[in-house]
C-alpha cells in the first residue's frame, strides 16, 4: 500500500514538474510554381512566396513568483532545394525572461521595424510584397538583427504594446573598438476593436566614417468587417548626412469572401535612394488570393507588377531589375503550418 502511494506521489510530482515547463515544435512549409520577369522571364519552383518555410522550437519554464524563462530557436529552409540558411537558426535565436515587468530577450530576433513590416496580417515582407521588392531596411537588411537586447514593455493600456531595442552589432560579431553596426530601435502598436495603428523607428551606424542608416515606419488600419483598409508610410535614409532617401507609401485592402477564401490588393509607390535623378520611382501593384483547405493548409495565387521609372530598376522575386522596364511575377502555390 505504501509503495503504491509512493509511486502515485512520484507520478504526481513528475506531472507537476512537466506542467511547469513546455517546449513546442512548429513550422511552415511553403512552395509554389512561379513565372517572374525582369528583362528575361524565369519559370521555376520557389519557396517562401506566401510565407517563409521554417521550423522552430519555443518554450517556457515557470520560475515562480510570476517569472518565466522563455526561448525561441527558428531556422529557415528552402522547400525547393531543402537548403538551410548559412546561419542555421537565422530567423530567431534568443533566450529571455518575462513577468510583470514585461519581457527581456537576448539574441537574434525581429528588429523594431521588421516586426511590423514582416507581419503579414499588417503589411508583408515576402518576395511579392513591396517592402521586400523595394529593398526597404524594414523588409530586407534590417528585417532581423543579431546581438540584440530587446525589452517589451508590460501592458500599460489595453491594446497597447511597445518595445525598445539595442544591438551591439546588428550583423555579425562584436569587434573590439569598432562600433559599426550599433543599432537602436523602438516600436509601438495599438489595437482597439476595428482600429489599428503602429509606428517604429530604427537607427544604425553603417561605418566608422560617420555614415548612418535610419528608418521610420507607420501604419493605420480599420476593419469594416466586409473589408479591412490599411495605409502605410516608410522612410529610409542612408549615408553621411543622410542625404539619400527611399520612401515607400501605399494602401492595402483585405476582403474575406466566406469562411475559406480571402482576397488582398495593394498599390504602393517606391522612391529610390538619392532621388536627385529624374524619374527614379516605381509603382507596385499586388494581388493575392488565398483559399484555406483547413486551419493549417492553404493554396494561393499571387500576382505583382512593378512599373519602373527611367532610373528605377526594382524587380519581383529577387531578380536583377532593368532600369525603366516593367517587372512582374505570378505564383501558384501551397502552404502548410504545423
Amino acid at each position: 500500500m505504501n509503495k503504491n502511494l509512493f509511486a502515485l506521489a512520484l507520478i504526481a510530482a513528475a506531472s507537476a514538474a512537466s506542467a511547469q515547463s513546455s517546449v513546442t515544435l512548429y513550422g511552415v512549409v511553403d512552395a509554389s510554381v512561379e513565372s517572374v520577369k525582369a528583362g528575361n522571364t524565369v519559370t521555376r519552383v520557389s519557396s517562401d512566396n506566401l510565407a517563409s518555410s521554417r521550423f522552430g522550437l519555443k518554450g517556457t519554464e515557470d520560475l515562480g513568483g510570476g517569472l518565466k524563462a522563455v526561448f525561441n530557436l527558428e531556422a529557415a529552409l528552402k522547400t525547393d532545394t531543402g537548403a538551410a540558411d548559412s546561419a542555421f537558426f537565422g530567423r530567431q535565436a534568443w533566450v529571455g525572461v518575462n513577468g510583470g515587468f514585461g519581457e527581456l530577450r537576448l539574441g537574434r530576433t525581429d528588429s523594431s521595424i521588421g516586426a511590423l513590416a514582416g507581419n503579414s496580417s499588417i503589411l508583408g515582407a515576402q518576395a511579392y510584397d513591396d517592402f521586400k521588392i523595394g529593398k526597404t531596411l524594414a523588409g530586407d537588411k534590417y528585417r532581423r538583427v543579431d546581438n540584440s537586447i530587446t525589452y517589451a514593455l508590460p501592458k500599460l493600456v489595453d491594446g497597447l504594446t511597445a518595445q525598445v531595442q539595442y544591438s551591439t552589432k546588428a550583423s555579425g560579431g562584436e569587434v573590439a573598438g569598432d562600433k559599426t553596426g550599433r543599432l537602436y530601435g523602438l516600436n509601438a502598436q495599438y489595437a482597439a476593436g476595428a482600429f489599428g495603428a503602429g509606428a517604429a523607428y530604427l537607427e544604425a551606424k553603417a561605418n566608422d566614417a560617420g555614415a548612418k542608416e535610419k528608418s521610420a515606419l507607420a501604419y493605420l488600419s480599420y476593419d469594416f468587417t466586409a473589408a479591412k483598409v490599411t495605409g502605410y508610410y516608410n522612410r529610409n535614409a542612408s549615408g553621411v548626412g543622410l542625404t539619400g532617401a527611399r520612401e515607400l507609401f501605399g494602401a492595402r485592402l483585405d476582403v474575406p469572401l466566406g469562411n475559406a477564401f480571402a482576397m488582398q490588393a495593394s498599390v504602393s509607390r517606391a522612391r529610390d535612394w538619392n532621388d536627385v535623378r529624374n524619374d527614379a520611382d516605381a509603382t507596385i501593384v499586388a494581388l493575392k488570393g488565398i483559399y484555406s483547405l483547413s486551419k493549417r493548409t492553404a493554396v494561393y495565387a499571387l500576382a505583382t507588377t512593378v512599373s519602373n521609372g527611367d532610373n528605377s530598376a526594382i524587380a519581383v522575386g529577387g531578380l536583377t531589375g532593368v532600369a525603366g522596364e516593367r517587372s512582374s511575377g505570378l505564383a501558384l502555390g501551397m502552404s502548410h503550418k504545423f
